[in-house]
């Protein structure tokens, strides 16, 4: 459907792009991006998929706003204390673009409901803080073949990571399941670092969608905050990997 006036005045920075123009703007109009997790990720990713014109987004958290959640999670306000974070998000979001589809899933993902939520998009984000999540989003997303962007944050460090299912390192490749730490008690993270990774994470969405750069793709992106370091790793498919290796595809 061609753009509004509206529309044009509001996206004329993406016009401006040669790599967008109005045929990719009418692109990222018309995705479907799931953003698994409201927090300190998925706030900026959120955010800046909504400001970019994702005309649908799907936001899944089954927790509440607390005080401690503001330091960093910037879709949430004091006022948002005590609600649920989908519920936060939506307002936020919607005051940003009244006109943004947004379907609410104020639960957590499961290998049950997953198959029917992510049959309705295109692209999946990993907003997770627990390994557990982040385990069942890598399945799950091979299991339904969607695209996701992977990110995990502690301290003053993060990571990210595009996988493409069945044709790129997974998660699992470079994470292995059985040597996961056990839950401890939360370090940081720095406020700012959600926002630096969560950016990247919605910038490789809207890649995704318009089919232009290159893909974080076999490659493990890395910062520390600290020293303001910022590394690429290459990593590769593993074939043993139980998740997407040759023994189970």
């Amino acid at each position: 459907m061609p753009l509004t006036a509206k529309q044009r005045e509001r996206y004329a920075r993406h016009l401006a792009l040669q790599e967008i123009g109005e045929m990719g703007q009418e692109k990222l109009l018309d995705a479907k991006v799931l953003v698994i997790g409201a927090g300190g990720l998925g706030s900026p990713v959120a955010f800046y998929l909504a400001a970019a014109g994702i005309g649908a987004i799907g936001l899944m958290d089954g927790d509440k706003v607390d005080l401690s959640n503001l330091q960093r999670q910037i879709l949430h306000t004091t006022g948002s204390i005590g609600q649920e974070k989908v519920n936060s998000a939506e307002k936020r979001l919607h005051d940003l673009d009244p006109d943004i589809k947004l379907t609410l899933y104020p639960f957590r993902l499961t290998a049950e409901n997953a198959p029917d939520i992510l049959a309705a998009y295109d692209f999946v984000i990993d907003a997770t803080d627990n390994f557990d999540s982040k385990f069942l989003i890598a399945r799950a997303c091979h299991n339904a073949e969607k695209p996701y962007s992977h990110a995990g944050i502690r301290e003053f460090h993060g990571q990210t990571m595009t996988v493409h299912p069945g044709k790129t390192a997974c998660y699992q490749c470079v994470f292995h399941e059985e040597g996961i730490p056990a839950a401890g008690l939360p370090k940081g993270p720095l406020g700012a670092l959600p926002g630096l990774i969560g950016s990247i994470q919605a910038t490789e969405a809207i890649k995704h969608i318009l089919s232009i750069g290159t893909p974080l793709v076999n490659t493990l992106l890395t910062c520390d905050a600290l020293a303001m370091n910022i590394r690429r790793i290459n990593v590769q498919r593993d074939p043993a990997c139980p998740i997407c290796g040759t023994a189970v595809t």
